[in-house]
């Protein structure tokens, strides 16, 4: 039995993975799919104070109450950062790295760093009437669909759990002063389709920081995979588990 930890990304919360998490669960996994800070159903601890810092201590602080060993960290888009940077404080207890369309931070980058397009949203929360808010899709209203998500019903049940982020979540650097953090193995998941004009993605290194080869997966889906096609990419992820 593996144990995995869905980590969202921004705008989102954690019932976004409730067609991932049976099929896991029904392979005989432990599955946890946590909400960070500020988002979903704790929308009202949402605050310019809440940032990665914050997001990363909720992930740490899980791993570490429930005891978890050999976790396969899963970060979507901004969680990337969350990931990187909780594995960074508890390397001991990770078995895996997944990067899943996410962002990869090197030490002391923030998300606009490696995501130029969102210094755009921090633009927007800096200017806006609260001075730190950013709303789902700040800056990137000429997107076509919502997340690479086109079906009614599907964009209707995503919009029913987002909410709003805070500037500061963009703005904190990721901190990586452990070197064992190195050692952990990654894997990428890509999606490929529907990518919206002016997103770029960083190539990945052909070795990864523990020496091994760079093991790169895709997903023929719009951004939001584990909504389009929670099937394929639970596949994918029982292959690293």
């Amino acid at each position: 039995m593996s144990t995995y930890l869905l980590v969202h990304g921004a705008w989102h919360s954690g019932r976004c993975w409730e067609r991932v998490v049976p099929l896991l669960t029904a392979a005989g996994h432990r599955v946890l799919a946590p909400t960070l800070t500020g988002y979903g159903d704790t929308a009202h601890l949402l605050g310019p104070e809440v940032g990665l810092d914050t997001h990363v201590d909720d992930i740490v602080r899980l791993i570490t109450e429930e005891d978890l060993t050999d976790v396969v960290l899963i970060g979507h888009s901004y969680a990337g950062l969350v990931i990187l940077s909780a594995a960074n404080q508890v390397p001991e207890r990770i078995g895996q790295l997944v990067y899943l369309d996410a962002m990869v931070p090197e030490d002391g980058e923030s998300a606009a760093d490696v995501m130029p397009f969102a210094q755009a949203m921090i633009d927007h929360a800096l200017t806006s009437e609260s001075g730190w808010r950013i709303p789902p899709l700040a800056g990137m209203e000429s997107s076509s669909d919502l997340f690479g998500i086109t079906e009614p019903a599907d964009v209707a049940w995503l919009r029913s759990m987002m909410s709003d982020q805070s500037v500061r979540c963009l703005q904190q650097p990721v901190r990586l002063d452990n070197p064992a953090v190195n050692a952990i193995p990654r894997t990428h998941i890509h999606c490929v389709a529907n990518v919206p004009e002016g997103i770029t993605r960083r190539p990945v290194p052909a070795i990864q920081p523990n020496g091994t080869p760079a093991q790169v997966w895709e997903l023929e889906t719009g951004h939001d995979c584990m909504i389009t096609m929670p099937a394929e990419l639970t596949e994918l992820l029982l292959k690293v588990g």
